[in-house]
């Protein structure tokens, strides 16, 4: 597995060794601060200008370039390798920028003088690299040979045949590309979106456009992303889709390649600041590829860079297919920076030019009902869902959500009605089960219909402290207190600083008589900022019991185990 790059050990290197040697330790200190926080741009700023106080220092020269090519300045990170190069410094990454930049340039001698020096980044990387050199050259014997190599390389057999179909297809063998790419996926290429829409476009130039739509159908089912859709049209009505493939030249088929080889180490141990270094190789190299785009902003996201997320989306092109899910991308990364407005504005803007895409309407509503805009939440899952297909997997979280915010409009019956809705295209679903139990538990409605539904989620999610706070309350209110106090005591275990969970403890304790322990837990709720309301109740209750509480809200406490006055 590669070695980890990721910014936060980096900066857990100390200032000993060849780092004190002189450097500007305001810089550094800044820049190791902003390596723990996984800040890259900060990161790169700073390691910057450390470096420019003692430019030949290696440690910093791989922190700087590495923090560098995070944020997506390859070219700033040019004359670090380069340096490194000069130097005799071999690194993983200053290579990669070092082919990238040759590979950006179509400088195909550069990329054969890097590999025979010894600047290696990888087996998959540096074969397939110095099979496109050859295809950029013209010498497609040796090309052919070079990929015929990594076909026979264990591992890479998937990889060796995918680029050797996409380089024969890019001098004109056609047949010899559809040949390989017709191979059953245990012999030839194993299917993925990158090989599919390859052979998809190769069906299309050879005029076999109803085979074409037969792979993707086979391929991608009922799929409606919006470049799927758009390969849809083009290819029923008898156009080649461009761009749809691989690549069209051989520096495009080298970005891919990076690109794929972050793909292939997703979900793995590799960290995400690692794959993070190839997804920016590839956005250099081929800065149109709306795909590269999009996974850097994606892995960035993951990393909590949230602001150069939002700026990485939106480097798609609005003519790209991509553009509506970098648009959502970019609008999940500004809701996760707190700036909800602009969020609901790239979303109504999606909504404007995208008003058949049902995914907009779903993730406006999302971002409307978090914002605690129930009406406008509401209009645009009606909108949603009356885009998506009977069958489409989203209709049960749609609905599901819908009947969130009519309850929260104090719609009930409609609410009631989308719960139900949503447990019937999604039976046992845990959360449905839960709230549609949890709602009906507070308005004293179905009382053992609600304890089989909660009995039900939280024997499927039995860590979810929401669920079990809800298989507690529910016992409690059918003034089963003795057996709602050892669910309660889990919630709260689960849910430590929840002060809704809190307080249902403290109102459980009172029920069993354990007075002290009530209030001990209301005050503990009230020291996690609950809603006004319930805050307000909480004070009451320190003041005169839950008992009187009870009463002066015209409760009867079933079977009351405990009274005070």
């Amino acid at each position: 597995m590669p070695r980890s790059l990721s910014l936060a050990m980096i900066a857990a290197i100390t200032l000993s060794g060849p780092v004190a040697a002189n450097p500007d330790l305001g810089a550094y200190l800044a820049a190791r601060q902003a390596g723990l926080t996984q800040d890259y741009d900060a990161a790169a700023t700073y390691f910057g200008k450390a470096l420019t106080r003692d430019p030949g220092n290696p440690v910093l020269r791989e922190n700087t370039l590495t923090a560098q090519i995070a944020v997506g300045r390859v070219q700033d990170a040019l004359p670090v390798a380069q340096a490194m190069l000069a130097d005799g410094q071999n690194g993983q990454m200053a290579n990669l920028v070092l082919l990238a930049e040759a590979a950006r340039t179509e400088d195909w001698d550069r990329v054969f003088d890097l590999l025979e020096a010894g600047q290696e980044v990888g087996p998959m990387i540096d074969g397939l690299t110095q099979a496109w050199a050859f295809v950029g050259k013209g010498r497609m014997d040796a090309a052919l040979d070079a990929f015929d190599e990594m076909v026979d390389t264990p591992g890479l057999r998937s990889f060796g045949y995918l680029h050797k179909a996409a380089a024969l297809a890019q001098v004109g063998d056609l047949e010899g590309a559809d040949a390989i790419l017709s191979l059953p996926p245990a012999q030839g290429v194993v299917p993925t979106r990158a090989s599919i829409l390859t052979h998809v476009q190769v069906l299309c130039r050879l005029g076999r456009f109803e085979r074409a739509q037969q792979v993707l159908d086979d391929s991608f089912g009922q799929n409606t992303a919006p470049e799927l859709r758009a390969i849809r049209e083009q290819v029923a009505a008898g156009v080649v889709p461009p761009r749809a493939g691989l690549a069209d030249t051989p520096s495009e088929a080298i970005a891919h390649l990076f690109l794929s080889l972050a793909e292939a180490l997703q979900g793995g141990e590799a960290e995400p600041s690692y794959l993070l270094m190839y997804a920016q190789a590839a956005t250099h190299v081929d800065p149109d590829r709306a795909s590269a785009h999009v996974m850097a902003a994606r892995l960035l996201a993951e990393l909590g860079q949230h602001d150069l997320a939002a700026a990485t989306f939106a480097r798609v092109d609005p003519s790209d297919p991509a553009f509506l899910t970098a648009e959502l991308g970019r609008a999940e990364a500004l809701r996760a920076q707190g700036r909800t407005e602009a969020a609901i504005e790239a979303l109504s803007q999606l909504a404007r030019h995208h008003g058949d895409a049902a995914l907009v309407h779903a993730s406006l509503g999302d971002i409307h009902r978090e914002a605690k805009d129930y009406a406008a939440a509401n209009t645009a899952y009606d909108r949603a869902l009356s885009l998506y297909g009977p069958d489409d997997p989203s209709r049960w979280w749609v609905t599901y959500a819908r009947g969130i915010t009519h309850e929260r409009l104090d719609q009930w019956d409609s609410a009631e009605a989308d719960f139900r809705a949503a447990l019937r295209l999604k039976p046992g679903q845990p959360s449905v089960l839960n709230y549609l139990g949890y709602s009906m538990v507070e308005m004293g409605e179905n009382l053992d219909e609600a304890l089989a539904m909660i009995e039900q989620a939280a024997a499927a999610r039995p860590d979810s402290g929401a669920i079990i706070d809800s298989l507690g309350w529910v016992l409690f209110k059918l003034g089963r207190y003795d057996e709602a106090v050892k669910h309660m005591e889990r919630a709260v275990e689960l849910e430590p600083v929840d002060p809704i969970v809190t307080d249902h403890l403290g109102d459980t304790y009172w029920m069993v008589g354990r007075e002290i322990e009530a209030r001990f837990q209301w005050r503990r709720a009230l020291s996690f900022d609950p809603e006004p309301e319930l805050a307000e109740r909480i004070r009451r209750k320190l003041e005169v019991g839950l008992t009187a509480v009870m009463r002066e809200e015209g409760q009867a406490p079933a079977d009351m185990a405990y009274e005070t006055d």
